[in-house]
């Protein structure tokens, strides 16, 4: 009879697997018109980063196979994300997003395995060391969950924080902080645990402030939140890890 980590890294699976898939409707608008406009390729590039990197973890760590798969997918949905940004961003932002991609999604990955495996001779360390740099990575992503935080309660407006996103935030940082409980991995509890306060938080601001009287929003405001919420779907991703 299978463990339950593994009935919960499935249903993690499953969940993570619907986050990943959440922007294909962005990117459907990008394709029709074949254009990227205010949209940015940041939260994309920074969670193929995570998800390359999360991917190798789960592999060289015995036992984390779940965590490889979800991740793993995750890599191949984001690179087609990242491609069709790159292929319909406007001339004058390519070459800086051709550069940003080769930096994080090239260069860094293959440094960060490169550079524990000589440095590191026993595989274990090699998976923790990896591990330990996914999950700091993870936590710093946490800035636009928070920046959506503090619209809401500048505002008093759940406009630009939508209330599904915010609930999968807090679910799958729920299932994924339980299975790491049952695999025992603080790099997987970190910040998963991080992502289910944070979603926690989220849910309260929506209950209070949802029917609340929104603050006039001042067009930088407006502009910022826009990004937020274009963003937010895909930084929400890497805490399924």
């Amino acid at each position: 009879m299978a463990e339950p980590s593994f009935y919960i890294g499935v249903i993690g699976n499953v969940i993570s697997v619907l986050v990943f898939l959440s922007p294909v409707e962005t990117f459907w608008k990008i394709v029709k018109r074949r254009s990227t406009e205010e949209y940015k390729s940041l939260p994309y590039i920074c969670t193929l980063l995570g998800s390359s990197l999360w991917t190798y973890y789960g592999i060289a760590t015995p036992g984390e196979y779940l965590v490889s798969t979800v991740n793993g997918f995750g890599a191949i949905v984001e690179t087609i994300y990242v491609s069709l940004f790159l292929f319909y961003a406007p001339r004058h932002l390519k070459l800086n997003t051709v550069v940003v991609v080769a930096m994080l999604n090239v260069f860094f990955p293959i440094a960060a395995i490169v550079a524990t495996r000589i440095a590191f001779k026993d595989e274990k360390m090699r998976s923790q060391s990896i591990g330990f740099i996914s999950a700091g990575l993870n936590i710093i992503m946490y800035g636009s969950p928070l920046s959506a935080m503090k619209t809401v309660v500048t505002t008093k407006s759940v406009k630009y924080m939508p209330f599904w996103l915010s609930f999968f935030l807090f679910l799958n940082g729920a299932i994924w902080a339980v299975y790491a409980l049952l695999q025992h991995d603080v790099f997987l509890l970190v910040p998963n645990g991080v992502g289910f306060v944070f979603g926690t938080m989220q849910l309260i601001l929506y209950g209070i402030y949802r029917n609340a009287k929104p603050v006039g929003l001042s067009n930088g405001l407006s502009e910022i939140s826009q990004d937020e919420e274009e963003g937010l779907t895909s930084r929400v991703v890497p805490l399924l890890s």
